[in-house]
């Protein structure tokens, strides 16, 4: 049988996403997991994986069109799969929901004859990026509770971000299968929801009658809202409605159910635009007191325009926030400073640039960096360690993972070249570029921000010279990298000279790392920079 595939909640609020690009074509034959394809929401791009093995039938978007959450994205034939009364009934769970009906006499008896009960599983969608479990960090409803469509249910902790996930339909909480703090599996049960359904007609006219008997269902969910002056929109709807002044309840809503959509705030806004107002000889003839009346209104205006505006922390930005406030309260740390004269390897790196930079591979400064950092930490492994949480036992950790810190659109991200050690000052330069451009469009792969050992945080692309940077635990130290700078320095023979200076500022964990080591480690790294030779001289 053909099947659609629901393009599932991304998460974060998203209820529509660019298709970027098209991992297979109609006729290609997929396996569960699959790529299927690249979207782009406000937040980053995702990959959307399949959820079950079949033949890919039709693409219900061309590259570069918008798709909805919730609608079709691309239709798939199953194998083995049966189809009862209109119902696909796959051997495998593959879709959002699994529906357990049960008796439900007591229910029924104090309701119309018309309708009826059933327990629906909520199954964990796949949340991109090939994670496969989340830890519940904090349930947002409970057991017994009734809520409405798109309501957020849980926030869920993944290796990369803060996911909120909503519901898809509106009943009552009947359980919530996993306790805060447990790691909740993608395609598991996740909380089972209590929904009302209208009774189906005959089988020949079950399309027809289904959506004939939902409309009063959908007005009863939405009744509630509605007394309450509330619209059905995402947390970036309303942001948007929010910068705008505009009352969301009083929206036109295009989407299912009323949701409002961005476009619909913006119609209504240019139709707001478009209201006939009093013409100029229309102010002038009426009353002196009307005049006056809407001179006072211009302050009310003004004022409410200039409201302040009020937007949740979350995603990568809530998990940065929530790691460097734990790194701070539980490591304490302490800064070294130092200056390094870098005219040597900046007139090196000149001479090489041409030659052996590419689409692949950008020639930068920060491949002699991370390269030198791994011969020094080969003679202070302290400085490549790890520490248990009560501090009784430290790790030497053999690879050296070192990360840089990326300011990317989504957020900060921390990915790390691995072995460093094994790798040349080429190999270091292309895993660089790779990772720089994947963090600025918003897609690392989990793989890649994980095992860091050490990291390197570069102010000076932004301008900065000195900088207390915070640890990235479990790691026991950090640079941050000053701007480079022309400044005066006296040469040997006592004349001032223009040199290439860049101001180094390292943090480190007090409780294994102390100022003489940091200081003999950041001598030698510092050595292996301004001479280059010696760099050569310590490969191996």
């Amino acid at each position: 049988m053909i099947k659609d595939f629901i393009l599932p909640d991304i998460g974060e609020g998203v209820v529509e996403c660019e298709l970027v690009e098209w991992l297979v074509k109609e006729g290609d034959t997929v396996v569960e997991d699959q790529p299927i394809a690249d979207v782009m929401t406000d937040k980053a791009l995702v990959q959307i994986p399949a959820p079950f093995a079949g033949v890919v039938t039709k693409l219900y978007y061309a590259k570069g069109d918008i798709a909805k959450v919730h609608a079709p994205l691309y239709a798939v034939k199953i194998e083995g799969a049966v189809e009862i009364s209109g119902e696909a009934v796959v051997a495998e769970p593959a879709a959002t929901t699994a529906k357990v009906t049960e008796p439900v006499a007591a229910t029924t008896a104090n309701t119309s004859s018309s309708s009826s009960v059933s327990i629906e599983e909520f199954l964990l969608p796949d949340i991109g990026e090939g994670i496969v479990e989340c830890e519940l960090v904090e349930w947002l409803v409970s057991e017994g509770d009734w809520v409405e469509e798109d309501q957020p249910i849980a926030d869920v902790m993944t290796d990369k971000a803060l996911v909120q996930i909503p519901a898809i339909k509106a009943g009552k909480i009947a359980k919530l299968h996993y306790r805060k703090g447990q790691l909740a599996k993608v395609h598991a049960p996740l909380f089972a929801i209590e929904v009302k359904h209208m009774a189906s007609a005959p089988a020949a006219t079950t399309n027809t009658d289904t959506v004939a008997n939902a409309a009063p269902a959908a007005q009863i969910v939405s009744a509630e809202p509605a007394r309450q002056g509330k619209a059905l929109a995402s947390p970036a709807v309303r942001r948007m409605a929010r910068s705008l002044d505009i009352d969301l309840s009083q929206v036109p809503g295009t989407g299912k159910h009323g949701r409002v959509y961005k476009e619909d705030i913006t119609r209504f806004q240019q139709g707001a635009s478009n209201v006939s107002a009093p013409s100029t000889t229309q102010v002038k003839e009426a009353p002196a007191q009307a005049t006056q009346a809407s001179q006072t209104q211009v302050p009310t205006s003004t004022v409410t325009q200039r409201a302040d505006t009020v937007e949740p922390i979350r995603g990568v930005k809530a998990v940065m926030a929530r790691m460097m406030v734990e790194s701070v309260s539980s490591i304490p740390h302490f800064t070294y400073c130092e200056e390094f004269d870098l005219t040597d390897l900046v007139a090196l790196r000149e001479s090489m640039k041409v030659k052996y930079s590419s689409d692949e591979v950008k020639l930068t400064m920060m491949p002699f960096f991370m390269k030198s950092m791994s011969l020094a930490l080969s003679l202070f492994p302290v400085m490549n360690s790890q520490v248990n949480a009560d501090c009784t036992e430290l790790t030497y950790k053999a690879r050296h993972n070192i990360g840089m810190a990326v300011d990317s659109k989504v957020g900060l991200l921390v990915p790390n070249i691995k072995d460093v050690q094994d790798k040349s000052i080429l190999e270091v330069a292309a895993e660089i570029t790779r990772l720089t451009q994947a963090a600025r469009s918003g897609r690392v792969a989990p793989a890649d921000l994980k095992d860091g050992t050490i990291s390197i945080s570069n102010i000076g692309a932004l301008g900065g010279t000195v900088a207390t940077p915070i640890i990235n635990k479990p790691e026991v130290a950090i640079v941050a990298l000053g701007k480079l700078q022309t400044l005066p320095r006296f040469n040997a023979k006592g004349e001032v000279e223009a040199r290439q200076i860049m101001q180094v500022s390292w943090s480190g964990d007090h409780r294994v790392i102390d100022g003489g080591t940091i200081a003999r480690f950041c001598n030698l790294w510092k050595q292996y920079l301004e001479q280059p030779q010696e760099m050569l001289l310590a490969m191996r």
